[in-house]
């Protein structure tokens, strides 16, 4: 399900707040979710897990999302899979 994470299309959440964080997630899935792309990658590092935490959270609440999950290999970052546009 989720192979070939190098060419997704991501953001970087580092050094950024929560409020901020939130504001810059929501965004980049609209945008990818207008630009039909089916997954997406959020770089929100391990640190303390509290851009983890919020990025989660986000995800939860937001209608683009049909699924997401923390990388198997990578604890700092989280893969997104969007639903599907409705043409």
């Amino acid at each position: 399900m989720f192979n070939s994470l190098s060419r997704l299309p991501s953001i970087d959440l580092h050094g950024m707040d929560r409020e901020y964080a939130r504001i810059l997630i929501n965004d980049f899935i609209l945008d990818n979710y207008q630009m039909r792309n089916e997954k997406i990658a959020i770089i929100h590092g391990v640190g303390t897990g509290i851009i983890r935490k919020t990025t989660h959270d986000v995800l939860k609440r937001n209608k683009f999302v049909q699924e997401y999950k923390t990388d198997y290999f990578n604890a700092g970052m989280t893969v997104v899979v969007l639903k599907k546009k409705e043409k």
